[in-house]
């Protein structure tokens, strides 16, 4: 028997939906019908669910074109192929035989079908057929090395590369997260790109991503900045799910309202201007050349020193706060320090205190 689809699984979600919308998207190249393409959700929690999942995905695969364009059908980020109790279920078995069947009498020339699953039981009897009867790929993650590869893959449609000196410490600092890996990778495309290429070294990672500790604080400190209530009242109930200390958090929003601070009185002055690709390089210099002196001349990187901020992400963080007027960050540096001695005093109650605390400055 020809190997008539395709199965792609991993140990990493976004690693293997990220490979599926590659493949989906070779298999539809050129077709312009949308009815010729069809992506079917494989996210279960319950047996019954997995029954709703295999129906809707047969009954696609098994309706034709109308305009005799063969036809694309995508089971994806499947749930149920793991170790757990749903994938164990009687119900699942039993679909999962029923998807079989099809998959060994379907004709490869009328319908192409992808199935991406993660995470899966590579014990199981179905995987094993899987592996033996399709068009198969086994995504590992984890590992620099991994990581690295699919950074790559990303990247070289966009005309760019990474050195090996900067893979190794954007792995470092993600932890090996390959959603978060991935994502930092495109955007340090963007800030190191010269034209039609663009090299990420190592000094765009160290300059550009955050370490790993700052890593937790980084959502709720963008969304509050940009006057998002709902947004920063949601990411602090992420942020102490896992959490219970409030100070890093608050630390964290003091240091991006300093820099605030200091780049809205050189906005304001008229010494800078926000552009496209951020502050200008030669603007900020001049501005330093005049005022570097009130700094005591240093110019080692810190975030007390706005002269020392990298011109992109001072833009970047500038333009999201645009809203804000210079008396708002002086009363939000005054609510901080009223914070923290409330901290200080209150310490079975972080979590509410955070959420006052943004409800009295952006409520």
């Amino acid at each position: 028997m020809s190997k008539g689809f395709t199965f792609i699984c991993g140990e990493d979600d976004f690693l293997v939906s990220n490979e599926g919308k590659r493949v989906f998207a070779e298999l539809t190249e050129g077709v312009e019908d949308d009815l010729s393409k069809e992506v079917i959700d494989g996210r279960a929690g319950k047996a019954d669910e997995v029954v709703q999942v295999i129906s809707s995905f047969l009954a696609g695969a098994q309706t034709l074109s109308l305009f005799g364009e063969k036809k694309t059908v995508w089971l994806k980020d499947v749930t149920f192929l793991g170790d757990g109790k749903v994938g164990s279920a009687k119900d699942t078995v039993n679909e999962l035989e029923r998807l079989k069947e099809f998959l060994e009498k379907m004709d490869p020339e009328s319908v192409n079908v992808l199935i991406t699953a993660s995470p899966v039981d590579r014990r199981r009897s179905f995987f094993k057929w899987l592996e033996k009867n399709s068009k198969f790929q086994f995504l590992k993650g984890g590992s620099a090395q991994d990581l690295g590869a699919h950074i790559k893959r990303e990247l070289e449609p966009m005309g760019a590369e990474i050195s090996q000196e900067a893979l190794m410490l954007l792995a470092e600092k993600v932890a090996g997260n390959a959603r978060l890996g991935v994502s930092e990778a495109v955007k340090l495309a963007t800030y190191a790109r010269e034209g039609d290429h663009a090299r990420i070294e190592e000094s765009h990672v160290k300059e550009m991503v955050p370490d790993p500790m700052e890593g937790d604080f980084f959502e709720s400190t963008d969304l509050f900045f940009s006057q998002d209530l709902q947004g920063t009242l949601d990411s602090l109930d992420r942020y102490f799910f896992l959490n219970t200390e409030a100070r890093p958090l608050l630390a964290s929003f003091q240091s991006r309202n300093r820099v605030l601070i200091q780049a809205r009185t050189l906005l304001d002055g008229g010494e800078i201007r926000l552009g496209y690709r951020g502050v200008d390089k030669n603007e900020l210099q001049r501005a330093a050349d005049k005022y570097l002196q009130h700094y005591g001349g240093s110019k080692v990187k810190s975030g007390l020193n706005v002269f020392t901020q990298n011109p992109w992400y001072l833009g970047k963080i500038a333009q999201q706060a645009d809203g804000l007027k210079l008396r708002q960050l002086v009363d939000f540096q005054i609510e901080f320090v009223g914070t923290f001695l409330e901290l200080v005093n209150n310490a079975n109650s972080h979590r509410e205190v955070m959420r006052n605390l943004v409800l009295r400055c952006l409520g």
